[in-house]
């Protein structure tokens, strides 16, 4: 009964260290290891996987929560103090941010690093109302960035959504591992090592998503929330948002009227939801223009049932090719 009890003790945890979404909730430093805290999902991925054994790698978002919403809590201002690097989007996805690296130990020594910084960034039109942007506009940034005028940032409303584009994907995954070598020398080898598979990976999405759109008669996609600028850029797709940067912006009945009409001239068959925020307005905007729904997924986190599937940032985006598939045919 002993062996029976402490087989199934192990075999839950395995199942929970699988569900790969470490947040902080329940995360501990680690003596002797890099201690590595990201800011949200697709940073912890790409982080834990050119990491490896040489990192203990902490993710601040919970599985399931959305981020453009989420804010930090006393523990992660704790962790990340003794932490020795801190890795977040930057380009203004996270406006908790420049208040967050004030509130940091005065004693600390950790590395703060916008992983975004060398994409060349998007505008988008329209206001989020949510902070975004609020950190740094220019790719080229120094670290006085986050203390930028607001203002003068606010007008330019930065799409922070850079990794949902394989292409923008390679330039963060390089500025985590230079992150990773520049704290823990010692394991350069590793890094760099892991680093390349995670490249050769991305590099294999990229070419995939680039043969398979350039064959699609049509290039228009309308989403529920501005998130695939980066993609439709890269590949050459037109995105029409319902919402604005952020998944809750509200938009007015004129603008679904608007869209309906698009929808219509351009023989759009799908609009695009996505599974951490309501597809409330998706639906209404479909019903208003008699077309169907689909899932396109921004890859900001899993859901729970994603991570209990083993779901990755690479086995979402192939689904995300396979809808687009469907859809622009």
């Amino acid at each position: 009964m002993k062996l029976l009890l402490s087989g199934l003790l192990v075999l839950s945890l395995l199942i929970l260290s699988a569900c790969g979404q470490n947040n902080s909730e329940s995360a501990k430093l680690v003596e002797g290891k890099v201690n590595v805290i990201t800011s949200f999902y697709p940073v912890y991925a790409f982080t834990s996987t050119i990491g490896g054994e040489d990192a203990n790698v902490i993710n601040l978002l919970p599985t399931g929560v959305e981020p453009h919403d989420w804010t930090p809590k006393s523990q992660d201002i704790v962790n990340t103090s003794k932490a020795q690097l801190f890795l977040y989007n930057g380009a203004g996805l996270e406006g908790w941010v420049p208040n967050f690296l004030k509130s940091l130990n005065s004693d600390t020594k950790v590395k703060s690093v916008a992983v975004s910084e060398g994409v060349t960034l998007l505008t988008a039109e329209g206001d989020d109302g949510h902070g975004h942007g609020e950190e740094q506009v220019d790719e080229h940034s120094d670290e006085h960035a986050d203390e930028a005028n607001a203002e003068d940032i606010a007008d330019h409303h930065v799409d922070p959504h850079t990794w949902v584009s394989p292409k923008s994907a390679m330039v963060m995954a390089e500025n985590i591992k230079n992150s990773l070598v520049e704290v823990d020398p010692a394991h350069k080898e590793g890094y760099e090592q892991r680093y390349e598979e995670l490249r050769t990976k991305l590099e294999t999405l990229d070419q995939h998503f680039t043969d398979e759109l350039s064959n699609v008669p049509n290039k228009e996609i309308v989403v529920s929330h501005q998130a695939f600028g980066y993609l439709a850029r890269d590949y050459g797709l037109t995105q029409h948002a319902i919402m604005g940067l952020s998944p809750d912006a509200e938009p007015t009945g004129q603008d679904i009227v608007k869209l309906a009409k698009l929808v219509k001239d351009e023989g759009i068959k799908y609009i695009f939801f996505e599974e951490l925020v309501s597809d409330k307005l998706a639906k209404t905007l479909a019903n208003e223009a008699g077309v169907e729904t689909m899932v396109l997924n921004p890859v900001e986190g899993l859901t729970k049932e994603q991570a209990t599937n083993g779901d990755d940032y690479f086995t979402l985006m192939e689904k995300n090719l396979q809808n687009l598939l469907i859809a622009l045919k």
